[in-house]
């Protein structure tokens, strides 16, 4: 009983390490990474928000269901919202983060091909 109970947790540890490290780490993106990830594309919670980042600087915001518009820029490796400070783009796989500075959580979203919205 206790050898099975033993290799039961084995696997279970095997099973979670594997899966841990099959994750994709998350990356700091450069100016030209931002750029070519993101225009023509939109990043979104999923629930509350959405950024559309369109080409030439245009940036469609939608926030709890009202829809407006808005400017993006880069600064250096620093992607400019509307509302300052610039935040850092760090991606793994399709999921991304924007990242304000030490102390604060990161805006957690994924990528994805603009959703129709009304």
């Amino acid at each position: 009983m206790r050898a099975g109970r033993i290799a039961a947790a084995a696997a279970l540890l095997a099973a979670t390490v594997g899966w841990a490290s099959a994750g994709e780490a998350f990356r700091r993106l450069s100016a030209s990474e931002i750029r070519m990830h993101l225009v023509g594309k939109e990043v979104t919670d999923e629930v509350h928000w959405a950024y559309r980042f369109e080409p030439g600087g245009g940036l469609r915001i939608v926030s709890l269901g009202r829809a407006r518009a808005g400017r993006w820029r880069l600064d250096g490796d620093g992607l400019c919202l509307d509302a300052p400070p610039c935040v850092q783009v760090w991606m793994a796989g399709n999921r991304v983060e924007f990242r304000r500075g030490e102390g604060t959580l990161p805006e957690e979203g994924v990528l994805q091909a603009p959703a129709s919205r009304r």
